[in-house]
């Protein structure tokens, strides 16, 4: 769906304007794991939590991927440069060779 997404955001049709030069328009994707309950005293909810974030950067025409730290900060991924091949990020979510994304 990302993938999609960026395939088609990444045409030449313009934005639609939205209060003139003001207003910048973006997108944010946010992955989030979402774990069973592994506490009985915790309930039987799952708990999520973000990930990673991936950020459409509109006047450039890429995406640049996010860590979040432990006060739940984001923080520009400097291991890999922003790209308008949104699954090169994903592949490197994926991998995670700092732990960074999946501990």
């Amino acid at each position: 769906m990302i993938a999609t997404f960026s395939t088609t955001r990444g045409s030449n049709r313009p934005l639609p304007p939205r209060g003139g030069p003001a207003v910048r328009a973006s997108v944010a994707v946010t992955i989030v794991e979402r774990r069973a309950p592994w506490r009985p005293d915790f309930g039987p909810e799952r708990t999520a939590g973000p990930v990673a974030r991936l950020r459409d950067v509109h006047k450039y025409r890429h995406w640049t991927l996010f860590w979040r730290d432990r006060n739940q900060r984001w923080h520009r991924y400097d291991l890999v440069e922003p790209t308008a091949d949104v699954t090169v990020l994903l592949g490197e979510i994926e991998r995670d060779p700092t732990g960074i994304f999946w501990g």
